[in-house]
């Protein structure tokens, strides 16, 4: 059965991309989810008018990411912890206590776009990546202090 994508699919395709897939998974999974259409030529007009208005909220999207990253690169976040002997830490600085320290500061980031490189296990100062859209990233900086 031929089927049009409505949306972004990981194993399927892009938006607006025709494909072949067997009927019962296009029935059962792919039309009550909303990720495609039939193939038929007034889906192909209905799909023009979503991929316009999927690439507006796109672009607007992205310009919104652009915007925070600029302010996020001068952003700095002191996050204080337990230290026992030589300054070790107890347990990591995990991305869960940079998005609170964030958010203490006014920035609504979520835990699971705070991209830690390797694991912060003592006191000092580390870059940390924030990926804010597919295509935008912003770096920031966290201080490990002693409490």
């Amino acid at each position: 059965m031929k089927v049009i994508l409505r949306k972004d699919f990981e194993s399927l395709g892009k938006i607006g991309d025709v494909i072949e897939v067997k009927s019962g998974f296009a029935r059962n999974y792919l039309f009550p989810n909303g990720i495609a259409y039939s193939a038929l030529k007034g889906n192909l007009k209905a799909l023009e008018e979503e991929k316009k208005v999927h690439l507006k909220k796109e672009q607007q999207e992205l310009a919104k990411s652009e915007k925070l990253a600029s302010e996020l690169e001068k952003v700095s976040v002191t996050i204080p912890v337990q230290v026992g002997e030589e300054d070790k830490i107890f347990g990591t600085v995990t991305s869960q206590m940079i998005a609170d320290a964030l958010k203490e500061k006014g920035y609504e980031i979520d835990k699971r776009k705070i991209e830690i490189e390797e694991q912060i296990k003592s006191l000092g100062i580390y870059g940390v990546n924030i990926k804010l859209h597919s295509s935008v990233n912003a770096k920031i900086k966290v201080w490990v202090v002693r409490e």
